[in-house]
């Protein structure tokens, strides 16, 4: 048996005439919820709303009574039978794993199988490769898992790297009075912090020679890095718990990419990063901007849909998709008041290439979004399925943005 998660369930109430929303275990979440789903419980004797973890949104439970809260309050977000706490007795990395759930932000949108395993490798100290398109979220969720987990996070971005050994191992230096020292980089020093969680950004792009120097620092058998840049070439092994996290865009639509050795992804455990889906991509824009027009939000979501859809067809008329990332800024546009097209025209069209005439990327794109331009109609500003005016319409209380 199951119940209802704490952080899943929250109690709106009126903080110097602001409606706020708490969830039982004390996390505020009012910038995600929307006004109007407050403003329908606040006058309730329980003014109690739901998170629903499929869609992402807050909504109103209609058997909102004291037996429902009292039932949450008094059980843990999972009943745990007797043979499940033996074995967390005997394994504190499965307790912890199984309170994985609990600590995924609400504007994280990964599947709880793939969150889980997140979390494991973390904890276990494994490699892990996050793979996926462009702005799907990779480095983020990467961040998220670390301060989730309270670790010690380092930030490497090997796609930007020019000098390899620079960057992982250190300079050789020569100070006039001194003579020649050897400093070492700030890899040497994460490498060094037991339960730290390095990121290895962008691997996919790195230059061959990083992946020289990372294959005995992933190596289970081995997690150790020679200094050859000092004397004596030294080594330096690599803590107790940390955890190294790649990201990597693999596929041919990214041009810089370079194919990656198998010897080092065999030193990696894969996880997928998928974009999202046209649900998923309204419930993330929503809790951004609670009070853009909803069917402005909705486009936005389809519009990305139908190029990811195009992009995987048997022959696609795109070499790339409209990625999450995109979808956030058309948003945080349309948020300051550009209409639908022409927060189109300055934030994805020119990803896309003009030549070909009618039958160019762009042209596709444009005949996509002119489905549409009917959202650039100043007649029709709808907030939550009701029209309201331009006024209205910016009236804008969140600063999330």
């Amino acid at each position: 048996m199951r119940v209802m998660k704490k952080e899943g369930l929250a109690l709106v109430k009126e903080v110097n005439g602001v409606l706020e929303a708490v969830t039982l275990t004390g996390v505020n979440v009012t910038k995600n919820v929307r006004l109007s789903t407050m403003e329908k419980v606040v006058g309730n004797e329980y003014p109690v709303i739901v998170y629903k973890e499929a869609t992402g949104n807050w909504f109103i439970k209609g058997t909102t009574t004291k037996t429902m809260i009292e039932l949450i309050e008094a059980n843990e977000p999972e009943v745990i039978t007797p043979t499940m706490e033996k074995q967390m007795e005997e394994n504190p990395v499965m307790a912890l794993i199984a309170t994985a759930v609990e600590k995924k932000p609400v504007d994280l949108f990964m599947p709880e199988l793939k969150w889980r395993h997140l979390v494991r490798s973390v904890v276990r100290g494994k490699n892990v490769m996050m793979t996926g398109g462009a702005g799907t979220g990779k480095t983020y969720k990467a961040q998220t898992v670390a301060s989730g987990l309270e670790k010690p996070f380092f930030f490497f971005n090997l796609g930007a790297t020019q000098d390899p050994r620079s960057t992982l191992i250190g300079n050789t230096h020569f100070k006039e009075g001194e003579g020649t020292f050897f400093n070492p980089s700030l890899f040497i020093q994460a490498i060094q912090t037991p339960g730290a969680v390095i990121l290895l950004d962008e691997l996919s792009r790195a230059n061959p020679e990083a992946a020289n120097i990372l294959m005995p620092v992933l190596d289970e058998g081995q997690r150790y890095l020679r200094l050859d840049e000092q004397e004596g070439s030294p080594t330096v092994k690599v803590a107790e718990g940390v955890c190294f996290i790649a990201t990597a865009n693999i596929g041919n639509e990214f041009t810089g990419t370079r194919v990656m050795d198998r010897a080092l992804m065999d030193r990696f455990t894969i996880i997928e990063v998928d974009a999202l889906d046209i649900a998923g991509e309204v419930s993330l824009l929503t809790g951004k901007f609670p009070t853009l027009r909803k069917d402005a939000v909705q486009a936005i979501a389809e519009i990305a849909d139908m190029t990811r859809k195009e992009l995987k067809t048997e022959d696609p008329r795109i070499d790339t998709a409209i990625s999450t990332r995109s979808t956030l800024e058309l948003a945080g546009l349309m948020y300051d008041g550009f209409k639908l097209t022409e927060a189109v025209e300055v934030a994805v069209l020119p990803f896309y290439n003009a030549d070909g005439g009618m039958d160019s990327e762009r042209t596709f794109v444009q005949q996509v979004v002119q489905k549409y331009s009917h959202i650039d109609n100043p007649v029709s500003k709808e907030i939550d399925g009701t029209t309201t005016d331009d006024e209205d319409l910016f009236n804008i209380t969140d600063d999330s943005y």
